[in-house]
């Protein structure tokens, strides 16, 4: 049952369906259905089946329950890691940094319940709260990444001494972090304050009485546009740096994901943001963080990294 055979594609479909609950998370963000259980975790308006229930709590109560199912996947992955791999294996580490940020993840989607930083309160508070959890999800989306990588084939991380070329990733994965932040605060107004034209939404953002939600949203653009060019930059020079066709590979995915969501950056604007959009903006931000991620495993390699298709199970056991 435990094999490590079959382990790097549950691996990869547990990381899927966590992307499809951020995805979920986002339309109850969206709909402004997180109020839908009152300021009541884990229960839902105090009963744990509501009766006769409005549209809103089904919203919120299904992210609940898919979130649920989310925590067990990861249970079921490190119970599976430490029984298919050998102690001190990196898939191990990455299934146990995968729990300890999805118990976080809950953790911090509670404490916004509990505080009611849902649906239309507009505290100054709500910014921290929802950049704190967007930041968490990146996380874990990562270590997600890291383990199903790991799992079919990819060698340890060597974070010492890797000079410019380390140095590059990290300012890179922390610009990504910032982007998806201003992004979150940048819904966030949306939500609150919607428009019905661009000129609405820039006199909107350029007012002194705004509020800090949509003071900080014109921040995003122009981050999102600045990193994005850097990160295009930074992939390919990585490219050249430490020469592989898997990093070749993904600094072009990189590439094409900048180009993506520039596209669907202004989509977005020029819609005024609908809730299909918004999923598909951030569908494609977390594609590119997990190119990141997946770029910074290829180039910090202790070995150069293997196809993943080609890597055959038994070395994902073996190898350290």
């Amino acid at each position: 049952m435990f094999s490590h055979k079959h382990f790097p594609t549950f691996a990869w479909g547990v990381l899927a369906y966590n992307i499809l609950v951020v995805l979920w998370g986002a339309v109850v963000r969206a709909t402004g259905s997180g109020a839908g259980c009152g300021s009541h975790w884990p229960l839902c308006n105090s009963v744990v089946v509501p009766n006769d229930p409005q549209i809103e709590t089904l919203i919120e109560l299904s992210h609940r329950l898919t979130s649920g199912i989310a925590g067990i996947l990861v249970i079921v992955l490190l119970v599976w890691a430490f029984h298919a791999y050998p102690r001190q294996h990196r898939v191990r580490l990455g299934a146990g940094l995968s729990l300890l940020f999805i118990i976080t993840e809950g953790l911090v989607g509670a404490g916004i319940v509990l505080l009611r930083h849902v649906a239309d309160n507009p505290s100054t508070a709500r910014i921290f709260s929802i950049s704190g959890h967007l930041v968490n999800t990146f996380i874990l989306l990562g270590v997600l990444t890291l383990t199903a990588w790991w799992a079919s084939g990819g060698a340890a991380l060597r974070l010492r001494g890797q000079g410019m070329v380390g140095a590059m990733l990290w300012l890179g994965i922390v610009g990504t972090l910032l982007i998806g932040t201003t992004g979150a605060i940048t819904a966030l107004a949306g939500t609150l304050f919607p428009v019905t034209s661009i000129a609405q939404g820039l006199q909107q953002d350029l007012s002194s009485t705004a509020h800090p939600a949509v003071r900080l949203a014109i921040v995003h653009p122009l981050l999102a546009v600045s990193v994005g060019v850097f990160l295009v930059w930074m992939s390919n020079w990585v490219r050249m740096q430490r020469p592989s066709p898997v990093t070749s590979r993904l600094a072009w995915a990189m590439t094409v994901m900048f180009g993506l969501q520039i596209v669907g950056g202004l989509v977005n604007v020029v819609l005024h943001a609908p809730v299909w959009m918004q999923l598909v903006h951030l569908l494609m931000a977390d594609a590119l963080w997990i190119i990141l991620v997946l770029l910074a495993a290829s180039a910090l390699a202790t070995t150069p990294p293997m196809p993943v298709a080609a890597v055959a199970p038994k070395s994902a056991l073996t190898a350290q």
